[in-house]
């Protein structure tokens, strides 16, 4: 779905959030004309901006499908008419390890090669950097109103951390430097799940059995409620509803789940849903304790930002604080929902404004 144009982003220099692009601090970015992309395993998001005193005005935005597209080329291609503008830079935050320039989809079939994308655009200044980095970068790009507390902490400075649960799972560093936050990619979302309990073992043992390596991503994305509530309807001995059955054959599974969680009408879907708050938070945790977090933790992705403000924050934080004696570092390290569903084409669109033509 088309955006209205002409929508004006807020100025990096206003940031509740001082973000480091490359070797920009504490700079303007420059005039041009930007293309950004958030491109993930179900859809790819882009956007056409215009730079003018650093202020980035949105010409075009558009939504596509990736699975339907046999290259980002393809739909840049479908994007991008005659009618527009030049680019001057091009950035594409891209689910999956980037290597010398290029990348190969963690969820999509597609290799992404950053020289090929300069010559196909006729641009010298063209980024690859992870997903998650984009997100990290776009929040430089957020107001108040783009957050949720769901733990306050306290008012402390160091490093921060962002992890987004979606089609899969990803979480990035941002490393504080006295003044600035410096975004990196990290894979833990690939990391091994830790059961914790009698039920987690089970599961577990239930995901080893279906895809061998288990995973933090296979429990907590969009893919790990489809799996938990498939154990669970197994595990409880669970009758599913002909009217749950039908929606779910025929609509996305992940999204119907939730939905009748929510609603309280299917006690595996509610107990789903649990499960799903109960493993983000934990793993919350593991990356707020590994990355020493204490400016903070945000909660990305595409799911969070439909169902944040029906999470128990009680619950929530009692999950979350479950590392024994580092519980009292945990306690301080406050917990945000980013509610804003574009801050990972916000921030590739920053960066490819800011990176001072350097390719990522």
């Amino acid at each position: 779905m088309k955006e209205p144009e002409n929508q004006t982003l807020q100025k990096i220099s206003r940031s509740l959030i001082p973000m480091a692009f490359g070797d920009a601090v504490n700079a303007e970015p420059k005039d041009g004309v930007v293309l950004a992309a958030d491109i993930g395993g179900t859809k790819t998001d882009l956007a056409l901006l215009q730079i003018k005193e650093g202020r980035f005005t949105i010409l075009k935005e558009d939504k596509f499908q990736t699975e339907n597209h046999k290259s980002i080329l393809e739909i840049i291609a479908s994007f991008h008419g005659k009618d527009l503008p030049s680019i001057d830079n091009v950035c594409l935050g891209i689910a999956g390890p980037i290597i010398d320039g290029k990348v190969e989809g963690t969820n999509f079939p597609w290799e992404i090669d950053g020289d090929k994308i300069g010559r196909e655009l006729k641009s010298d200044s063209v980024h690859l950097i992870n997903d998650m980095e984009a997100n990290a970068y776009g929040l430089a790009g957020l107001e108040e109103k783009d957050l949720l507390i769901v733990q306050p902490g306290t008012d402390s400075k160091g490093n921060a951390a962002i992890i987004s649960p979606g089609t899969g799972l990803g979480e990035a560093g941002l490393y504080w430097d006295g003044s600035h936050y410096h975004p990196f990619a990290t894979e833990g979302g690939h990391c091994d799940f830790s059961p914790g309990t009698k039920l987690d073992v089970d599961l577990w043992n239930h995901l080893r059995t279906k895809f061998g390596h288990v995973s933090w991503e296979k429990v907590v994305s969009g893919q790990g409620i489809d799996n938990i509530y498939e154990f669970l309807k197994g595990y409880r001995n669970h009758t599913e509803p002909e009217w749950l059955k039908k929606r779910l054959l025929t609509e996305d599974s992940s999204e119907v789940i939730t939905e009748i969680a929510l609603q309280g009408k299917d006690a595996v879907c509610v107990e789903t849903l649990a499960l799903f708050l109960e493993y983000l938070a934990r793993e919350a945790a593991q990356l707020g304790l590994k990355i020493k977090a204490q400016g903070g933790i945000y909660i990305g992705g595409g799911i969070l930002p439909h169902i944040a403000r029906f999470i128990d924050t009680e619950i929530f934080s009692n999950n979350f604080l479950h590392a024994g004696r580092m519980n009292a570092l945990l306690e301080t390290i406050p917990i945000n929902v980013v509610l804003n569903t574009k801050t990972a084409l916000m921030g590739a669109a920053y960066y490819g404004a800011m990176a001072n033509g350097t390719k990522g």
